[in-house]
Order: structure tokens, then C-alpha cells, then sequence
């Protein structure tokens, strides 16, 4: 996903979608200079903010948050990466996209999605598929 997101230059900032443990943030961040982290699950967000901490990373800003609707104050952002899949990717993280941004999601069915590129253009968003892959759902609503 790193990768892909990455692929066509550098991104400064980012908002990442699904924090978990915080490991895919981890892998980004020596390489973008902003990255805002959701996470609906707090016990999650608290986990990884210490894990982060303890590594000494320090270009992360944590929310506990639905991801769904993204961080609209904190927009717009150069990418965004979603660690869990929606059956479509909701109309607000396109929203807080720059023009020239990418947009990295697992989208499709439990169990069987594609990994998704999406670029933003500026009339549309132009879409690749980068292969078949599992993730867990995308959720919404918030779990203390």
C-alpha cells in the first residue's frame, strides 16, 4: 500500500484510515512528513500512540474517530490509505483529496476485495486495480 501510494512521487501529507496497532502508519512515516491517523477502536488508538512514541516517531496526529468521514479539518491531503475495506469508498475522503492526490483502499465484498488506486483529477478519478486482497471490513460508529 506504501508503495502504491508513494508510486508516483512524494506525498507530504497523509491520512491514514484504521490505525490498528499503528504498524502501517510505522512503515509511513519516515517517508511522508504529516500523517493523521483514525481509529475507531480506542483502545487501539492508545496502543498505537505508545508504540509510536516508544520508536520515537513524531510526525503522527491520532483520533479516535469514525473513519468514514475522514478528518476534514486537517484537509486536504496529498494521500490517504484505508487499512480496512468498504464495499465503496465513502464520498467524503475523495473530498478531502488534493487534485493530484491518490487514494490507496481495499474496496469490495468481506473477503474479496481489490486493491484500489485512485487518482484524483479535476473534473474526475481515475481508477486502477492493483490486485486481489482480504481485509477486514470497513466499519462505522465508534467503540470506546
Amino acid at each position: 500500500m506504501t508503495e502504491a501510494l508513494l508510486a508516483a512521487g512524494p506525498v507530504d501529507k497523509v491520512l491514514e484510515i484504521g490505525t490498528g496497532c499503528g504498524y502501517q502508519t510505522a512503515v509511513l512515516s519516515p517517508l511522508v512528513k504529516e500523517i493523521y491517523t483514525i481509529e475507531r477502536i480506542e483502545s487501539l488508538v492508545g496502543r498505537a500512540r505508545r508504540a509510536l512514541r516508544e520508536l520515537k516517531i513524531r510526525n503522527v496526529r491520532f483520533r479516535h474517530d469514525d473513519g468514514q468521514v475522514g478528518w476534514p479539518a486537517k484537509a486536504p491531503f496529498d494521500g490517504i490509505l484505508l487499512t480496512a475495506a468498504p464495499h465503496a469508498v465513502p464520498r467524503a475522503l475523495f473530498d478531502q483529496l488534493v487534485v493530484g492526490g491518490r487514494l490507496i483502499a481495499p474496496v469490495g465484498p468481506d473477503g474479496r476485495q481489490e486493491l484500489m488506486r485512485y487518482t484524483k483529477g479535476e473534473t474526475r478519478v481515475q481508477k486502477e486495480s492493483l490486485g486481489a486482497v482480504s481485509f477486514v471490513p470497513l466499519l462505522s460508529g465508534l467503540q470506546r
